[in-house]
């Protein structure tokens, strides 16, 4: 792939804020990768499937999310623009999946296999140190959200998940937000206008 490529150069703007890349590294990641585009409503991983690919966001919205034995769904992540989205467990164990992701828009995506990313961890160590960056942020936000889920109200819930996604509150229908949330969409609505009315 063209280091060129516009979804490429997104990219390498995103580490600029970790260790940013020589050109060496540069063209090493970006033959690396791949370019899809993903429907609204397609699945990059179902439950069942072995996690392949690390995914970055170049445009649209993913959603992670589990289904219980009653069939309900349960929003775990959301990764929009210039995020990542990956099953770590399944991706590093190469063991199956026990979530799915799907596309809640029309998205561009950008994935490395599994065992290109290895190979740039043992041969560059700018690469492994922003993967490694990468990884500890969502360990420390998955971290965060069980803390809230165990101790926070849903108002508090909802006020955190404004400050972790600030540009997805008006793209993602009540029902998506509510599942994140542990609560109904009812409940959502209600919060809403009680924050409104507050201001």
């Amino acid at each position: 792939m063209n280091k060129e490529n516009a979804s490429v150069q997104q990219l390498i703007g995103y580490f600029k804020h970790l260790f940013r890349f020589d050109d060496k590294e540069c063209d090493e990641i970006a033959n690396r990768l791949s370019e899809r585009k993903v429907r609204r409503n397609q699945y990059i991983l179902q439950e069942g499937d072995v996690c392949r690919h690390f995914t970055f966001v170049v445009a649209g919205c993913f959603k992670m999310f589990a289904i219980d034995k009653n069939g309900k769904e349960h929003n775990l992540q959301f990764a929009a623009e210039n995020d990542w989205i990956t099953d770590l467990s399944s991706f590093y164990s190469e063991k199956v999946s026990n979530v799915f992701i799907e596309a809640i828009e029309h998205s561009e995506i950008l994935q490395i296999k599994h065992d290109d990313l290895l190979y740039l961890y043992v041969h560059y160590h700018k690469i492994d140190h922003n993967f490694r960056v990468i990884i500890e942020q969502k360990y420390i936000e998955l971290q965060n959200r069980v803390l809230q889920n165990i101790s926070s109200t849903a108002e508090e819930r909802y006020t955190a998940f404004l400050q972790q996604y600030p540009n997805l509150s008006n793209r993602l229908p009540n029902t998506q937000i509510a599942s994140y949330l542990g609560i109904t969409p009812e409940f959502l609505s209600k919060i809403r206008r009680e924050i409104s009315n507050r201001l």
